[in-house]
């Protein structure tokens, strides 16, 4: 499994397809150098994602990614092509939250479950 922590906020706002491309103009200092560092090394500004293994279990995965956002979103596939970006970590060019398998959040607001109708929400 694959997981991308985010903020609520952002949900709401680029559901249903998240793409780095969008938020660039709110980015602070920081983040655009860092997004600076990923074009060059890979040519664009990739998601994010932690991946599960024996060593990095999906508690981890969640925990960790609870550090980047309120909410986790668990894929069990990603859309090719992917990079590796460390040892735990990959990157997609673009996520689309419909295909997520599990969400990790507090927020239970109704009619955003209804997007996910087919998607088990679980408190982490």
């Amino acid at each position: 499994m694959f997981y991308h922590g985010i903020n609520w906020e952002y949900v709401l706002q680029e559901y249903p397809i998240l793409s780095p491309r969008r938020g660039v103009s709110r980015k602070r200092v920081d983040q655009l150098k860092d997004r600076q560092h990923l074009l060059e090394r890979f040519g664009l500004e990739p998601i994010h994602l932690l991946e599960e293994s024996d060593d990095f279990p999906v508690q981890r995965c969640v925990r960790e990614c609870l550090a980047f956002g309120d909410t986790v979103f668990a894929f069990a596939e990603l859309p090719q092509p992917m990079w590796q970006l460390s040892r735990h970590e990959v990157g997609v060019e673009v996520l689309d939250l419909r295909c997520c398998s599990r969400v990790y959040t507090l927020r239970r607001e109704d009619e955003v479950l209804g997007w996910f109708p087919n998607v088990v929400f679980v408190e982490p």
